[in-house]
């Protein structure tokens, strides 16, 4: 057996002997640093000594750029941020060590993995961002969506929205995973931006061949009225002037005026003076015509109808008619020359309308190429288009009428309302009533949707009520008669003159004459 002290030997010569590879280890580490930098210099020396290159224009081959696809370190970064120079002289940038080319090596930047052939078709734009059409993207800008002041690039985009193009497809050289697909528009988009509101004279501007520029001056008197009466009936301490009785002149087949009857009378007459386009006038709230001077067109109105009811809130409204003045009546004295110009028959009508004064006031006009409608918008205080080219339903299933007089009703009227109330009509519907005893309000509510809106018993005025009116009915594809005539074709008499009124849906109306007994005679006067 080997004693301890033999194995002790042994030890203490392995342990030597390890201590000796560890430094024989280090002196070699120690070699290849001071070795690293020696050939380096050695190089550079060996570099400059060696005579330039004749090709590339004089320049040395070093000096060349790398081909392309092959990746090298910078020399902007490494050797002073000058570069390749193509075509230059110049000594070149000094080469860089071989400790700084290892490093380079080793931290090669991480190569992209391919895209999918599918989204390689073509190369991505110079920007990061891909724009899509306002009118095709999914995301709208804050500046256009709450209407505030854009920036220029935006109000680019806004004003090529006039004429949007087609959507456009996600861009190629994204996964489908990073576009969210275009979302398509309504037909029929409304915008909420101030820019896109078309006003009543913007579009009188735009509308027919008969609309001229006299007539549109004439319109922005009209609706600057309307738009002071709506704030007067909405105003409390006017409601209640116009419940305190007054008294004024009037003759006994005219309704007794109430205060807000004159206010809005004033109002009228003052807008149609300053307009400078009005020969003559005639209101309900006025004995006679009134002569203004040489303008060229004469207007017609009553200038707040239903106001018998207005202590009630219940609706109001305005309703005008414009004619051409008559030049063969200007060698007349004043007053005939009035009273003829006013006179007219309905079918020389050039533009009707009313403006009806309730939860919003509303005004619809014609110019003689069909029934538009127009909403007062209080936020920029003008009336802006809201109703496009409005046609009367053929057919109905209301009825306007005061059933309270159904005994004094003519036979042939009792039997149409009879069948129709049964649903023995043509139509096998039955029909509901509807009465507001407001003509703008119950005549707005038929056009719209259909149904007859009368009064059998001559109590309507024809030259500044039934004229107007039915001549928007008939823009609108419905019907107007006072039960044996077409309204528009009656020839006026005097200026307060009274008559039967049927107006509404050209079905309705055809089979209520057909009737035809219809007409009230007996008035017996009512007192409410």
């Amino acid at each position: 057996m080997r004693d301890r002290a033999d194995l002790d030997e042994e030890d203490a010569a392995d342990g030597s002997r390890g201590s000796s590879s560890s430094a024989s280890r280090s002196y070699l580490l120690l070699f290849v640093l001071c070795i690293i930098p020696l050939l380096s210099i050695r190089w550079q020396a060996a570099v400059k000594s060696s005579p330039p290159s004749t090709t590339n224009g004089g320049n040395r081959v070093s000096d060349s750029p790398p081909a392309p696809g092959r990746w090298l370190p910078s020399f902007a970064a490494i050797g002073g941020g000058k570069g390749w120079n193509l075509g230059s002289k110049t000594k070149p940038p000094v080469s860089p060590s071989m400790l700084t080319k290892v490093i380079a090596a080793v931290r090669r930047p991480p190569t992209r993995p391919p895209l999918p052939s599918s989204i390689t078709t073509s190369s991505p734009p110079s920007g990061l961002y891909y724009k899509l059409p306002l009118s095709s993207s999914w995301f709208v800008p804050p500046s256009v969506r709450k209407g505030r002041k854009a920036s220029p690039a935006m109000a680019n985009i806004r004003s090529s929205d006039s004429n949007p193009p087609p959507p456009s497809l996600p861009p190629a050289f994204l996964p489908p995973s990073f576009v969210r697909p275009p979302r398509a528009m309504p037909k029929f988009a409304t915008r909420n931006s101030r820019e896109d509101v078309v006003s009543l004279t913007g579009f009188l501007g735009t509308e027919g061949t008969n609309v001229d520029v006299e007539l549109v001056v004439l319109m922005t008197h009209i609706q600057a009225a309307c738009k002071h009466i709506a704030a007067i009936l909405a105003s409390p301490a006017e409601l209640q002037a116009s419940l305190l009785d007054s008294s004024f002149d009037y003759y006994a087949d005219r309704d007794a005026p109430k205060r807000v009857d004159i206010i809005a009378n004033n109002i009228m007459n003052a807008a149609l003076r300053s307009s400078g386009k009005v020969a003559a006038i005639a209101s309900e709230e006025d004995n006679e015509a009134i002569w203004l001077g040489e303008g060229p067109f004469v207007v017609v109105f009553d200038p707040l109808d239903g106001s018998r009811n207005i202590d009630s809130s219940i609706p109001t409204g305005t309703i005008f008619g414009i004619y051409r003045r008559l030049p063969e009546a200007d060698h007349l004295p004043l007053t005939e020359k009035a009273a003829i110009n006013v006179l007219q028959q309905g079918e020389r009508t050039v533009a009707a309308g009313y403006a009806l004064y309730s939860s919003a006031t509303v005004m619809c006009l014609s110019v003689g190429s069909g029934l538009y409608g127009f909403t007062l918008d209080h936020s920029i205080g003008e009336f802006v288009y809201s109703h496009h080219d409005i046609r009367i339903p053929e057919r109905g299933q209301i009825y306007s009428l005061n059933d309270a007089r159904y005994f004094d009703w003519p036979s042939g009227l009792q039997r149409y309302i009879d069948n129709i109330r049964q649903g023995k009509g043509q139509t096998r519907k039955k029909y509901s009533a509807r009465y507001i005893c407001s003509l703008v309000a119950d005549l707005h509510r038929t056009v719209l949707y259909g149904g007859l809106a009368m009064n059998p018993r001559s109590h309507l005025r024809l030259v500044y009520e039934a004229n107007p009116l039915s001549y928007l009915v008939e823009q609108g594809g419905g019907k107007a008669t006072d039960g044996k005539r077409r309204i528009l074709e009656i020839n006026p008499i005097m200026l307060h003159q009274r008559l039967p009124l049927f107006l509404g849906s050209m079905a309705d109306i055809a089979e209520l004459v057909s009737y035809g007994d219809i007409q009230q005679v007996h008035n017996p006067g009512y007192q409410v």
